[in-house]
């Protein structure tokens, strides 16, 4: 088993091979770190922040 991570979804908002280790990074910390809800709530305020300033549609 494993997690998927399409390529569109990450090239649409503008990320580059940077942006996709730091997901990387943050995808196995919400894995490893599931039951600790305060660094579950660590890890959702990067990446509202990573998408933040990369709108789906920035139109």
């Amino acid at each position: 088993s494993g997690i998927r991570v399409g390529t569109p979804a990450i090239t649409t908002r503008g990320l580059k091979e940077a942006e996709c280790r730091q997901i990387a990074v943050l995808i196995d910390a919400a894995i490893t770190r599931a039951d600790d809800a305060s660094e579950l709530d660590r890890i959702r305020f990067q990446v509202n922040g990573m998408m933040r300033l990369r709108p789906l549609f920035a139109w």
